[in-house]
């Protein structure tokens, strides 16, 4: 079996690019700064629960947006219909609409024809034609405007366009290195600020409104003259230029109702459109009226975003502003033109603070944690197969030096969940080097030569693989799609895990020990344990047992339903909502004394904790009744009460939920934990048949609801982190019986004749000593996160280490004993027929 030269130069390759991508990583920036150009700089950005920092989700308020918009519509209807002199009986707004009751029905003719002018087509792009915001319909003696869908898509679109550049600015003003702000859904805004501890002043700034105004630039100030009375110079928001600007306020920019960015029809260059309201409109065109050729300066917080001349009176209300722009520049200046039109309340919805030092012990407790995790691996593959194991291990730090570049390449940002699963990861790619050293020790065993045993070794693993890894991926895939935040991290990086580890495992390893039998000219592979675990071969009867292991299991089901009925799971903030504040005081806490302070504050049931040290506290609040505005004036009480208490106080972390993300939160979790159980088990049916898929089915209900009776059992928190820990767990469960399946698969195939137990008991007997060897590998990696991880991941460590022995445990004792069950009634009501499983095996190989 000799690999490709080009095969080989590719491999050689993808590493070299995997290992140069992660060295950056390896340097602090200013040693970094002093490499040659031409090496790869980029780093692995660290999440704020790792450096620290703020974290906040804004929404904006579409019903208030709606409110604003409906009663705009009004006064722009009654000034068009005033212009036209038609009379109306009454003029309302009513429900999600503006009714107009006109008697005359010619007057009534005339009003609708005024009012469809109203209407301005929307589109996605803010250019050119498309469905109208608003729709116009008479129906006896009334018309009725009513916003439309597309309408209100567009007005929201909008005020999150203005939000964003209205928090940049803000953000600037804080002067905070490096911020992420950006868009999240259609009206929700992330803002993630390194190394704000107290974002306080920012949610002050992001609840003022833009002040918008236009003025006239003064013509008679020389440069380098003084500026006289009433002329302020006012700085460009771009450059360094400064306009002598008056100060009288020529119109307000509360007057704009609508802002646009498009293209002249004549020209064809950016241009912006721009409308005002109908007292607005009068002004406008009495200054433009007055001032032609004149330079009208559109002033944004003391800046001046445009300063256009004006060429003609604009009588009609509207115009359009024009210069040197590009189409980005007029996107973003009508934006900040809707900003004071558009006055779209933000609410805060979400609040995670980390401070510095808290975040910095977490980064050393989980990469001693990670180190101390991957040399228990080490050892303990080096104790199973001695110098080949060398070979393995390679192959994992090559998987960890791989995922480290592959994160750097995409830009991830690395939070702790997601050092919990490079870890994990390790523990999983271990899984792969065991199938396939097991399977070339058996080959070996058969008396097959060295070459014929690798290759013979890695084509029957290469299946079992493959299958084992795609129910990782679907559980992980799923967790991408409905988690947020730091379980997304750790989602990418146990899907970068996985697939570097198929690479490393089966083509890195597979070149490897080729290399090594043809140098040295071996007949034969001899892999021997240097510490025997298992004799080499068992003959346990396991299905003799299959009656207690099943009751068992359904017994600690039982409790653990019951168990979750009473005393229930501990729901985290991240499900219920409310205030959590992790503290460290100045001396030893006094508890009793911190709840008599925060009982006075009347915000509800307060919880205090000691976590860690006598200084280390952790303070939850209940979910505040009036909504987001309520949690975050709540949180505000809370820290000004404790420091009072104890100036000398340490803010570690603060996490601030509402009602509507929890909600959104805990739907999200339950759907991805179902879709992903569904998505795996249908893979089963597919590779396996049906009576497969039916056993991992009872055996992962069996599975899940023990796990989550050990959350309760133990009060940890049932979070979005203890959600990744149970999908991991549930990816887990069914890696281990496609591992047993695939086996019983092969068997099936080989021995036709066979009763079904004896099948099974020789099949579970064979892949015996891998399942111990894998979950012991991947406890081994998860051993050291889970007693000296600390309270930032106990939620996921812990219950992975339990779940681990359940998942092993399960594929012996219980799915196993129920694919029995099923082969024998299949048999006892189909005697003429043999089991589908055995034709299905056969035909699909």
């Amino acid at each position: 079996m000799r690999t490709s030269k080009w095969v080989i130069g590719a491999y050689t390759l993808i590493v070299l690019i995997g290992v140069i991508a992660a060295l950056p990583n390896m340097f602090t920036p200013a040693q970094l700064a002093m490499l040659p150009n031409w090496l790869p700089k980029q780093q692995i950005t660290l999440g704020l629960d790792l450096q620290g920092g703020s974290h906040l989700v804004l929404e904006v308020d579409a019903n208030a947006l709606k409110t604003d918009r409906l009663r705009s519509l009004l006064d722009d209807a009654r000034g068009a219909l005033r212009n036209e002199r038609i009379a109306t009986q009454s003029a309302r707004v009513a429900g999600d609409a503006v009714v107009l009751t006109i008697t005359d029905d010619a007057q009534r003719t005339k009003a609708l024809e005024v009012l469809q002018k109203l209407a301005v087509p929307v589109s996605a792009t803010g250019f050119g034609g498309g469905t109208a915001d608003i729709d116009v319909a008479s129906a006896q003696n009334q018309i009725t405007m009513k916003l439309t869908e597309a309408g209100l898509r567009d007005r929201l679109d909008a005020a999150l366009q203005q939000s964003l550049e209205i928090v940049r600015q803000r953000v600037d003003q804080v002067g905070v290195a490096e911020p992420t702000i950006q868009r999240v859904g259609s009206d929700r805004m992330l803002v993630q600020l390194p190394g704000l501890q107290d974002p306080t002043r920012l949610r002050e700034l992001l609840g003022s409104t833009a002040k918008m105004e236009f003025h006239m630039v003064a013509n008679n100030v020389e440069q380098g003259q003084p500026v006289p009375p009433g002329v302020t110079m006012l700085p460009d928001a771009k450059t360094s230029q400064q306009y002598p600007i008056e100060d009288r306020v020529a119109l307000s920019g509360e007057r704009l109702t609508d802002a646009r960015a498009g293209f002249d029809q004549r020209t064809q260059e950016p241009i912006v459109s721009f409308r005002f309201d109908s007292v607005g409109a009068r002004q406008f065109a009495e200054i433009t009226t007055a001032n032609v050729n004149r330079p009208f300066a559109i002033v944004l917080d003391g800046k001046v975003l445009s300063a256009p001349v004006i060429r003609e009176p604009i009588t009609g209300g509207s115009g359009q502003i024009s210069g040197s722009f590009t189409v980005e520049d007029t996107t973003v200046l009508s934006a900040l033109l809707r900003a004071g039109a558009l006055p779209a309340p933000l609410t805060v919805i979400e609040e995670r603070t980390v401070g510095p030092d808290l975040g910095g012990d977490i980064i050393r407790m989980g990469v001693y944690t990670g180190i101390a995790g991957f040399l228990l691996v080490v050892i303990f593959i080096v104790a199973l197969y001695g110098a080949w194991g060398m070979i393995a291990n390679f192959a994992l730090l090559l998987h960890l030096v791989l995922t480290i570049g592959a994160l750097a390449m995409i830009g991830a940002t690395l939070t702790l969940p997601g050092i919990a699963g490079i870890i994990l990861g390790i523990g999983f790619g271990v899984d792969a080097n065991i199938l396939i050293n097991e399977r070339i020790r058996e080959e070996t065993k058969k008396g097959m030569s060295a070459f014929a045993a690798l290759d013979h070794g890695f084509k029957r693993a290469y299946s079992t693989i493959v299958d084992a890894n795609v129910t990782s991926l679907i559980a992980t895939s799923l967790l991408f799609m409905f988690g947020s935040g730091p379980v997304r991290g750790f989602a990418i990086t146990m899907m970068l895990g996985t697939c570097i580890s198929m690479f490393t495992a089966v083509a890195i390893v597979r070149v490897i020990m080729a290399s090594v039998v043809r140098r040295r000219k071996m007949k034969t592979i001899t892999i021997e344990p240097l510490i025997r675990f298992f004799p080499d071969k068992t003959s346990i009867n396991f299905m003799n047992a299959r009656y207690f292991g099943i009751l068992v299991s359904v017994l600690l089901s039982l409790a653990s339903i019951g168990l979750f009925f009473k005393p229930g799971l501990n729901y985290g903030i991240d499900f219920k909502g409310g205030i959590q504040v992790e503290i460290t005081t100045s001396q030893p806490a006094d508890l009793a004394q911190l709840r008599s302070t925060l009982s006075d504050l009347n915000l509800g049931e307060i919880a205090l904790q000691n976590i860690g040290g006598e200084s280390n506290v952790l303070i939850r609040v209940q979910r505040q009744e009036g909504g987001e505005t309520a949690q975050t004036a709540a949180v505000n009480e809370v820290k000004a009460a404790v420091q009072k208490l104890d100036p000398g106080v340490k803010f570690e972390r603060t996490e601030v939920v509402g009602p509507k993300v929890s909600g959104e939160l805990a739907r999200s979790g339950v759907l991805a934990v179902v879709l992903a159980a569904i998505a795996m088990l249908a893979y089963i049916w597919w590779r396996f048949e049906w009576n497969f898929a039916i056993g991992a089915i009872a055996t992962l209900i069996l599975d899940t609801t023990k796990t989550i009776g050990f959350f309760a059992l133990l009060g940890l928190d049932f979070n979005l982190t203890a959600i990744a820990a149970l999908l991991t767990i549930i990816g887990y469960s069914v890696n281990d019986k496609v591992v047993v399946y695939d086996r019983m698969r092969e068997n099936l195939r080989l021995y036709k004749k066979m009763p079904l137990r004896e099948i099974i008991d020789m099949s579970i007997n064979q892949v015996f000593a891998r399942c111990i060897y894998t979950s012991v590998a991947i406890l081994l990696s998860m051993l050291p996160m889970a007693i000296w991880g600390g309270s930032a991941v106990e939620n996921f460590a812990i219950p992975m280490v339990f779940g681990v022995i359940v998942a092993t445990t399960s594929s012996i004792f219980i799915a196993a004993p129920i694919l029995l069950f099923l082969g024998d009634w299949w048999k006892r009501t189909h005697p003429d027929r043999e089991l589908t499983a055995s034709k299905a095996v056969a035909a699909k190989g």
